[in-house]
């Protein structure tokens, strides 16, 4: 556990919002790719399936070194370690947006998953002793708040920069952004000390729990379903109709914004166990009718506009019925995180810090199984990318309801 001077525990949540301004741009820097992935393709030899593979090298690099490196880097001042990470991710994009071939592309991507990695799990316990008790949990919400608001705005944005100036551009624009949040973060942190060192295989004890073992492979299922479609939303979407990628990236964003949100008021007022199926139920029909569209071929098809009902013509009625979708997929996506959190800290009240942590490496790990999977059945047609992302969520759902009881909650 972190000491603080008593003064610091008379601050309100400013200093998070620095914090936070650094979880959005390593949210912007794990999705980026998304937006511009047939112009990464293209320009570094690749087909667009292995370029996406840059994100579950991300991913998997993130989910494989999280607990490494915070056993590591457990004795080293909380200043130290947060602006070493951030300019590590920030010099790690300067070697994406430069990078000459796509291996030197993977390298770099896995040395920004390792400053992501610091980064992440450090500000959130940062944010819990820089503001008053009675802030904290509000404190730890805008920190990962930057995540979802980076799907909102970040990845839109990236997409806008690569449509315009090219995504060497974007990674640049990202490896700005991380600098300057490592300046801000040295400005206004205090020196804080580092925690003491717990041994890694002391750390993944509670893995012996059985109640934190059913929950975990829950977050890498549901995961793995929504982003089995996400690195390549640009042929994905492209297959239903939809070229300009922007909006639509936006109102997942959004949606992951609003379906954190209302996730964790949902867990407080009817319990995980209810919310963790209708966000699956929901994302396997929002990804199994964008599959089902994309079947019906390249522009939806006549009966996909009827569906819509839109008077104004099928374009405008497969457009709108695409953003309800989408925006429907990103709430679902990203309303798993509160409950699944919720469910783990039940389970194991006395290593929150750790479970939550373990969480976040299970989300990494299923966006890189989900991303891989999207490779490996994209050339066969998006229809069945979006096929295989709405069989994961029913598989999710089934494996929620499965384990509802673990972490509490009733039978």
């Amino acid at each position: 556990m972190l000491n603080v001077p008593n003064k610091t525990e008379s601050r309100g949540l400013a200093p998070t919002l620095v914090l936070a301004l650094g979880t959005f741009a390593v949210g912007t820097d794990a999705f980026v790719v998304a937006g511009f992935l047939p112009d990464l393709a293209a320009s570094l030899e690749v087909t667009e399936g292995a370029a996406g593979q840059s994100v579950t090298v991300f991913a998997v690099a993130y989910a494989l070194s999280s607990p490494v490196l915070a056993t590591v880097a457990a004795r080293v001042p909380r200043r130290a370690l947060l602006v070493t990470a951030l300019v590590v991710l920030g010099l790690a994009n300067l070697g994406s947006a430069l990078a000459p071939s796509f291996p030197v592309l993977v390298v770099s991507r896995v040395l920004a998953a390792a400053g992501a990695a610091a980064y992440t799990p450090g500000a959130g316990a940062v944010a819990a002793v820089l503001v008053r008790p009675e802030l904290r949990a509000r404190a730890l919400a805008v920190v990962v708040g930057g995540l979802t608001v980076a799907t909102a705005l970040g990845v839109p944005l990236g997409d806008l920069a690569g449509e315009r100036l090219g995504w060497r551009y974007a990674l640049g624009a990202v490896a700005v952004a991380c600098l300057a949040v490592a300046a801000g973060v040295y400005a206004i942190m205090p020196v804080l000390p580092g925690a003491p060192r717990v041994p890694l295989r002391a750390r993944l004890e509670v893995l012996r729990r059985p109640a934190v073992t059913a929950i975990l492979p829950l977050t890498v299922l549901g995961m793995a379903g929504s982003y089995t479609v996400y690195a390549y939303s640009v042929p994905a979407l492209r297959a239903v109709g939809v070229e300009g990628t922007a909006g639509m990236l936006f109102l997942y964003g959004l949606g992951a914004v609003l379906g954190n949100l209302a996730a964790g008021y949902a867990t407080d007022r009817w319990g995980a166990h209810r919310v963790l199926p209708v966000a699956y139920l929901v994302m396997a029909v929002s990804l199994g009718l964008l599959g089902w569209m994309a079947a019906a071929g390249p522009a939806g098809g006549p009966a996909v506009g009827a569906a819509a009902g839109v008077a104004a013509g099928p374009a405008v009625g497969t457009v709108a019925l695409v953003g309800v979708l989408v925006l429907a997929w990103g709430a679902s996506s990203w309303c798993q995180t509160p409950p699944q959190q919720h469910r783990l800290i039940a389970a194991a009240p006395g290593e929150a810090p750790l479970v939550v942590s373990l969480n976040s490496s299970a989300i990494y790990a299923g966006i890189g199984a989900g991303t891989l999977l999207g490779g490996l059945t994209l050339p066969s047609g998006a229809a069945l990318t979006y096929a295989t992302g709405a069989a994961l969520a029913a598989a999710a759902l089934l494996f929620a309801l499965a384990t509802r009881s673990a972490g509490g909650a009733p039978e």
